[in-house]
């Protein structure tokens, strides 16, 4: 009896460390985030090849986009992302979507962009 009970508490004890190690990633990750910035990079990428950003600005797009990444991975570096955490990478990628829609249509063409 004694060895049930003490079998059925390390099995109760081992199920709770890998619910609460399940919980913890799930807080540290951020799936929309990381999919959002991997749609604005191949935003960024479309961009350049198709001449719509000049090398300047995708250097500079690029730059920026990677300010984001280093924010997402400091928000997720402790094992918590906060809600406050959530909503300033959420804004960075917002500012960084204008930025690239502006670049992306402004007067300015690479070099492989058609003549007009």
């Amino acid at each position: 009896m004694k060895l049930l009970s003490s079998s059925l508490l390390a099995a109760l004890a081992l199920s709770f460390t890998a619910l609460a190690a399940q919980a913890q990633d799930a807080s540290a990750s951020m799936p929309h985030a990381d999919k959002r910035a991997a749609r604005q990079q191949a935003r960024i990428a479309s961009g350049a090849a198709n001449g719509a950003l000049t090398a300047q600005e995708t250097q500079r797009l690029e730059k920026r986009q990677a300010a984001v990444n280093q924010a997402e991975a400091n928000a997720k570096a402790d094992g918590t992302v906060t809600k406050q955490e959530r909503r300033h990478v959420a804004r960075m990628q917002d500012r960084n979507s204008r930025a690239i829609h502006h670049q992306k249509h402004d007067a300015q063409h690479g070099a492989s962009a058609p003549a007009k």
